[in-house]
């Protein structure tokens, strides 16, 4: 079986890197994570418009280009290595790859054509003040109101739910957890942007009053489409994760060799030769770990629950110890503001933790093995 990136793959990585190194660069990252919305618009829009990046994944009948999830890594992972600010991972990962998996036809007809178009910011919100992102988790409840639904309660660390147009909710009903569709300014809706240790990736609480909503899918069904998208969501994170660590070695290695201490350059001293050594065993096999769990997806096959929890797992630790190294690496000047090292090590802390760190996805790799 070949596991290496077509010829057409490679071009999409080639596209979407010059597109990135043009308006994603440490500059304007820097400039976007210091304002409210966290992203540019007119880069979101030609994201859409130029190469269709977030109409990947989403069926050709709802406006989209019916791509696989190989595809998708390789934009992720290119989307990694410059730190991309933008809602793409709650538009795309969370909410498209939501209602595309929830079986609900007219739900998908109503929004999937504007994220594929870029006119439409959406995300998922399931997580509570608990911070679980397991099923218990999950206490909001859904009120049936006539032919509708209302929604009171809190949810918490909503990637880009200040902005959202519009917001899938997690929420119970008496049948058990179910989806459902607020629109961003639904009348009851308060959305309040959190202090972020991580500020190229914005999250935000959202407090629900009375908020009407929307039924997708079938009620009660919520937490097997849940369980998907999550899974799905950390094969995404993992394909991130590799794309800066790769950035972190390649900076450190390339600091290692320019840096002269006592005459000669710091990366022929050994201590540091085994630091660049680990990182390059650690990213290489973060790669091979994201990868396969990529092909997992696009097969939607049977080791994709296990495979998504163990490449979460690997990969959230190869991610944040390369940053680390990375400053190590780099010494005083790796612990300064005026460097990238601290965006990277940042937003590693941050993804490790985000879906469950990696003592919760082993404990949930080996549940799901039956260990």
């Amino acid at each position: 079986m070949n596991f290496a990136f077509s010829e057409e793959q490679e071009q999409l990585r080639e596209f979407v890197r010059q597109f990135l190194e043009n308006y994603s660069s440490e500059t304007t990252v820097r400039e976007l994570m210091e304002t409210d919305e966290g992203y540019d618009p007119e880069t979101w829009q030609m994201m859409a418009e130029q190469l269709g990046l977030q109409s990947l994944i989403i069926p050709e009948e709802h406006g989209g280009q019916g791509f696989g999830y190989v595809e998708l890594i390789v934009v992720l992972e290119e989307m990694g290595r410059v730190l991309l600010c933008a809602p793409f991972f709650s538009t795309v990962i969370l909410a498209a790859n939501t209602l595309i998996h929830a079986g609900d036809d007219e739900a998908a007809a109503r929004v999937l054509p504007g994220i594929a178009s870029g006119e439409t910011i959406a995300t998922l919100a399931f997580t509570e003040e608990s911070g679980r992102w397991d099923e218990e988790g999950i206490e909001m409840e859904a009120t049936a109101d006539g032919d509708g639904w209302t929604l009171s309660g809190t949810k918490m660390y909503v990637l880009d739910g200040h902005l959202a147009d519009v917001v899938l909710v997690a929420a119970r009903t008496p049948g058990g957890v179910s989806l459902f569709e607020v629109a961003g300014d639904a009348d009851g809706l308060t959305r309040t942007a959190l202090a972020t240790m991580d500020l190229t990736r914005k999250q935000a609480r959202l407090e629900f009053s009375n908020v009407a909503a929307t039924l997708v899918g079938t009620e009660g069904a919520g937490w097997g489409v849940l369980e998907r998208v999550l899974d799905l969501a950390a094969v995404a994170l993992a394909a991130e994760q590799v794309g800066g660590a790769q950035v972190c070695l390649d900076t450190a290695v390339q600091y290692a060799k320019d840096r002269i201490q006592f005459g000669r350059p710091i990366g022929s001293f050994q201590a540091i030769k085994h630091k660049c050594a680990d990182m390059l065993l650690e990213v290489e096999s973060a790669k091979s770990a994201a990868y396969y769990a990529g092909w997992c997806a696009a097969e939607l096959n049977d080791e994709l629950p296990s495979v998504a929890s163990l490449a979460k797992a690997y990969c959230s630790e190869a991610y944040f110890h390369t940053t680390a190294e990375n400053i190590q690496i780099h010494g005083g000047i790796g612990f300064t503001w005026e460097h990238p090292a601290h965006l990277y090590f940042k937003r590693a802390k941050s993804s490790e933790l985000l879906f469950g760190d990696p003592t919760y996805h082993r404990e949930l790799l080996a549940q799901r093995i039956g260990i």
